[in-house]
């Protein structure tokens, strides 16, 4: 009996060094040599400070720029720690919003961003990622007729010909991974960043 557990434990510690520390240090090591960028979090640095991430979307709301699609995060509530509040991009709480494709509140938000596209002057067909939220809640990335839908308006709020900024767009459009996997995509940090850098 006091060799099997003699036994059992070496064998508990054994494993847990080589599958709880070993392996996720040599797995870290790889990420660290092989990718670098991505293991530090895939970070955006603009005049040497950082200004977000690739791989997290953050929150545009003037019409000078590009906006991401819309965020269904929450928060915990200032004056009531055991609710939630609607807090956009919050990093700390990625998450969908839940709500079914028949629930008011869901259809009230996505008719009310429809609503302020039209009073943008947009007509025609609404991509669905303007009005709709990413299962994240941080989506960094729209689709190019989304960026396209935008350029009126971003435009307009630049004094810039729409003829630029489109070109501007279609220069950031990233294709499909592998050429096979996923859709045709928009950075919209990257994006706004390269509009900051238009020479008058």
């Amino acid at each position: 009996m006091l060799h099997n557990l003699r036994v059992a434990t070496v064998m508990l510690l054994a494993f847990t060094l080589l599958t709880g520390v070993a392996y996720p240090l040599a797995i870290t090591g790889v990420g660290w040599v092989m990718m670098q960028d991505q293991a530090l979090g895939s970070l955006i640095e603009k005049e040497g400070k950082v200004v977000g991430s690739s791989l997290v979307g953050q929150s545009f709301t003037t019409e000078r720029y590009f906006h991401p699609r819309p965020s269904a995060t929450s928060g915990a509530d200032p004056a009531d720690a055991s609710k939630t509040i609607d807090a956009p991009y919050n990093a700390a709480a990625s998450t969908g919003s839940n709500l079914g494709p028949i629930t008011k509140k869901l259809l009230d938000r996505v008719q009310g961003s429809v609503d302020e596209l039209h009073k943008q002057g947009v007509a025609g067909p609404i991509p669905v990622d303007a009005v709709t939220t990413s299962s994240s809640g941080l989506d960094p990335d729209i689709t190019p007729a989304n960026a396209l839908l935008q350029v009126p308006r971003v435009a307009k709020a630049r004094a810039i010909p729409e003829d630029r900024v489109r070109g501007l767009v279609n220069g950031e459009v990233q294709g499909r991974a592998l050429g096979l996997l996923g859709e045709p995509r928009v950075n919209v940090l990257r994006l706004n960043l390269a509009l900051d850098a238009l020479k008058p």
